[in-house]
């Protein structure tokens, strides 16, 4: 239902957080959550939750919220794992705002140049309708109330509108107010509402009568404004379906339908600042000699000031942010987490590869806009259209708790607190470690998948590369046993797919690099092979085999097995860590008697993609290379230039798609470009034919 409650009713008091389990804390889980509520009430800023897998540290985090009672962001470095701590947060907070904040790109293609070769590549990208509407929602419960918990991936550092813009532009609604439904209309226009009196879709609207419907860029519910005259008589949420009455409502607030916008008085003066300093960079081109890089510039910037003036908006809106909102040279951008307030608590989730992922962004970004303005295709400001830096990030977040199994140096020296969880509610011991030869590693997994799937399990097989999970994917395929690889060509809905078959028995195996590592709360999983176990690196490191022997440690039969002919440091180290927890796991169950259970959880659909027609496969993955379903033809382009049938042509899209989002993924943005090139003519090809 939409929410009706206005900031300034709540502004001033704790937050109400209401948690909702059938269970009580277990364990270590009672002394973990009061040492770290205690620390942060003592004032303490940065504190570690040092937690064993399965050992309740999502259950830990909701206990320290509600006991807290602060609005909460929480971080996390993968969309899958986000998603999923959305859908356990929610149902532990059914009463109050659990939103979710990821990228709402399916496909992005950033600005880029490449002056070895002079190609300029325009930014390209498809926005997903449902992950915007839930980035709205997450800056509308923000703005509109204190009991909110935010589950967002590290696109949360980057710039946004500022929250005392957005607030300002939100449109305040209750019965008895006087306001004609024209007056209504022009100010749902201004910001970013479309009128569409057919298709009630988010971000638009519709007049009939002496109602006007609202149908919210953040809800899937619309909102029926009835007037009298020039008075609002009644407030409704409606069902954006059948326009049938959900509730009454007293009193709304209605948010923009974007997340770039500003009043028009603000528009026109940043366009100002903007036209200066293009006087300003076009005299530094000339005085250096680039003629050509200050016509690119001038007819450039000259074309995105008519539309601004004109539109209130252009393309790459987001390159003028700092001059349109009145920064200056350096200063850090608004972002999501200035929608907090002063006074929040932020949870990084497995801290240990989130945090350096918030350090790298930065010099990144920076790298890519410096060529694009050196080359006059952006003016300087355009840098300051950017992420946070890490000390910007750490200057904004009040207090941080640290989440993992495997803390890094930085949590160890910044935290004044730590809580460690060892043991398991469930009375679940540490997975054993069983070490295999190298030799046969793959017929020996056939087999122990096999065997595994007989008795009911699941698998997950770590391999080395992309390139390998989707060829052994393809050979297992081949030799019935069901499988899918996960990677990240995989979009965020279609992770949360292939999961939740491998969790329903659809899939017997998935084979991933690095998706199958951190906070996956997959308790069917019984069996974790990894393969070259022994190859030292980032992705074969202590901390790399902890994480990922973690994804069996939720059923009671869980075990792991690592293929490997030398005993590696990270592999002793694992074997020391996993027996001495085995031994205090088994202390305690003795002591208390407890007999081990396996982990009972109910599969969560809320993200779940919707499975194609026939195919079963999921939204954003790629059909295995040879398959023959109606989803993948091979093409034969000779035939398409010659013929060009309808179905060919559209089968011939499909495949240049898909080879340009991995073009994009994988950084290699001059042979991206030339895909999208391809893919627009053969759009064009398709739209011709009869």
């Amino acid at each position: 239902m939409l929410e009706t409650r206005f900031e300034n009713e709540v502004s001033s008091a704790p937050a109400d957080f209401r948690l909702s389990a059938p269970f009580s804390p277990m364990g270590d889980q009672p002394e973990a959550i009061d040492a770290l509520v205690r620390g942060f009430e003592k004032g303490a800023r940065r504190a570690i939750l040092r937690g064993v897998t399965g050992s309740g540290k999502t259950f830990t985090m909701a206990n320290i919220i509600a006991r807290c009672r602060k609005p909460t962001l929480v971080i996390s470095h993968n969309k899958t794992l986000a998603a999923q701590l959305y859908a356990e947060l929610k149902a532990f907070f059914p009463d109050n705002a659990v939103e979710y904040f990821i990228s709402y790109y399916d496909y992005y293609q950033p600005e880029a140049y490449l002056p070895q070769t002079d190609t300029y590549i325009e930014k390209d990208a498809s926005i997903n309708e449902d992950l915007e509407r839930f980035r709205l929602a997450a800056s509308h419960s923000l703005l509109g109330r204190k009991d909110v918990i935010i589950v967002a991936s590290v696109s949360c550092i980057y710039g946004l509108v500022s929250p005392e813009d957005y607030r300002g532009l939100m449109i305040s609604l209750r019965e008895g107010m006087e306001i004609s439904r024209e007056a209504l209309a022009a100010q749902l226009v201004e910001i970013q509402y479309q009128r569409n009196d057919y298709e009630p879709r988010p971000g638009v609207f519709r007049m009939r009568g002496e109602a006007l419907d609202i149908f919210p860029a953040y809800s899937t519910e619309g909102i029926r404004v009835t007037f009298f005259g020039d008075e609002i008589e009644e407030l409704r949420s409606i069902n954006a379906t059948t326009g049938k009455t959900v509730a009454r409502l007293p009193s709304c607030l209605i948010s923009p339908a974007k997340q770039f916008v500003m009043p028009r008085s603000q528009l026109l003066t940043g366009v100002g600042r903007i036209r200066a300093e293009l006087t300003e960079r076009l005299e530094e081109l000339d005085r250096d000699g680039k003629l050509l890089e200050e016509q690119r510039l001038r007819q450039r910037t000259e074309y995105d000031l008519a539309m601004l003036a004109e539109m209130g908006y252009c393309t790459g809106i987001e390159n003028y942010s700092a001059p349109l909102a009145g920064r200056g040279p350096g200063v850090p951008p608004p972002t999501l987490i200035d929608y907090f307030g002063p006074d929040f608590l932020c949870i990084i989730d497995e801290s240990h590869v989130t945090l350096p992922q918030i350090r790298a962004m930065y010099n990144g970004d920076q790298a890519r806009k410096q060529v694009l303005v050196d080359n006059g295709f952006r003016l300087p400001s355009a840098k300051d259209n950017r992420p946070l830096t890490f000390d910007e990030f750490e200057a904004r977040v009040p207090r941080v708790l640290y989440t993992t199994a495997t803390p890094g140096p930085y949590e160890r020296s910044v935290a004044e607190v730590e809580a460690e969880q060892v043991i398991r509610p469930t009375g679940l011991l540490d997975p054993v470690i069983d070490i295999r030869p190298l030799a046969g590693q793959v017929d020996d997994l056939i087999e122990e998948i096999r065997a595994n799937t007989e008795r009911g399990g699941r698998t997950l097989v770590a391999a080395l590369t992309k390139r390998s999970c989707e060829d052994l994917s393809q050979y297992l395929a081949d030799i019935g046993i069901r499988s899918e690889y996960l990677h990240s060509d995989i979009d965020a809905i279609g992770r949360v797919d292939i999961l939740a078959r491998l969790r329903r028995g659809d899939i017997d195996a998935v084979i991933g690099v690095n998706l199958l590592r951190e906070g996956l709360d997959l308790p069917e999983v019984t069996r974790v092979a990894i393969l070259d176990a022994d190859k030292e690196g980032f992705l074969r490191s202590e901390t790399s085999l902890i994480q990922t022997a973690g994804r069996c440690a939720r059923n009671v039969d869980g075990r792991v097995i690592l293929y490997a002919d030398t005993m590696t440091p990270a592999i002793l180290a694992v074997k020391a860590v996993t027996e001495d927890h085995r031994a205090r796991q088994q202390a305690y169950n003795a002591a208390h008697g407890l007999v081990p259970q396996s982990v009972r959880r109910a599969i969560n659909e809320d993200l779940q993609a919707e499975n194609t027609p026939g195919g079963g496969a999921s939204r954003g993955s790629r059909k295995k290379k040879g398959s023959e379903g109606p989803d993948e033809v091979r093409i034969d382009w000779g035939t398409v230039a010659e013929r060009g049938s309808r179905d060919e042509l559209i089968a011939a899209a499909r495949q240049v798609e898909q080879e340009m989002r991995q073009a994009a993924e994988a950084l290699e943005f001059e042979r991206a470009a030339l895909l999208r090139d391809e893919l627009r003519m053969l759009r064009r090809q398709i739209e011709a034919e009869p």
